[in-house]
C-alpha cells in the first residue's frame, strides 16, 4: 500500500500532465476547478491517469458523480435537495461535503473537491484492490 506522499505525489504527476499546472500550485488544499481550472473534458483525462497511474478502474460516474448534480429528483432551483446531498454524501465518502452542504448550489460543486479529496478517494480504490 502506498503511503499518503506517495499517493499524493502521484496525483500531483497527473494532474500537472492533465491540466498543465505548476507543481507547486497542485497542493492538497487546491481546488480542481476553483485553483486548478479544471473542466469537465479534463475529468475524464483525469481518470484516465489515475486509472494507469494506480493499476485501478474508476467507473464512469464514481469520483465525479455528475448524474446526482443533474438529475431533476435531486436538483431544484439550482440547488441539492437534502436528498441529492444525502446521495452526493454516500456516493462520495472521501469528499469533505461541509461547506457545499451550506449552500448546495450545483454549479459551485466543482469549486469544492480538493487534491487531498481524491487522494482519499484514490487510497480507498487502491485500498480495495489490495
Amino acid at each position: 500500500m502506498p503511503t499518503n506522499e506517495e499517493l499524493f505525489n502521484k496525483i500531483r504527476s497527473a494532474l500537472v500532465d492533465a491540466l498543465g499546472v505548476d507543481e507547486e500550485e497542485v497542493t492538497p488544499e487546491a481546488t480542481l476547478v476553483g485553483d486548478l481550472g479544471a473542466e469537465s473534458i479534463d475529468f475524464l483525462d483525469i481518470v484516465f491517469r489515475l486509472e494507469k497511474a494506480f493499476d485501478i478502474k474508476i467507473p464512469r460516474g464514481e469520483l465525479f458523480p455528475e448524474d446526482i448534480l443533474t438529475s431533476a429528483q435531486y436538483v431544484q432551483q439550482g440547488k441539492l435537495t437534502p436528498e441529492g446531498l444525502a446521495e452526493l454524501k454516500k456516493r462520495m465518502p472521501f469528499a469533505n461535503l461541509d461547506a457545499f452542504s451550506k449552500n448546495p448550489v450545483v454549479k459551485d460543486f466543482g469549486n469544492m473537491l480538493t487534491v487531498q479529496d481524491m487522494v482519499r478517494f484514490v487510497e480507498s480504490k487502491v485500498a480495495m484492490n489490495a
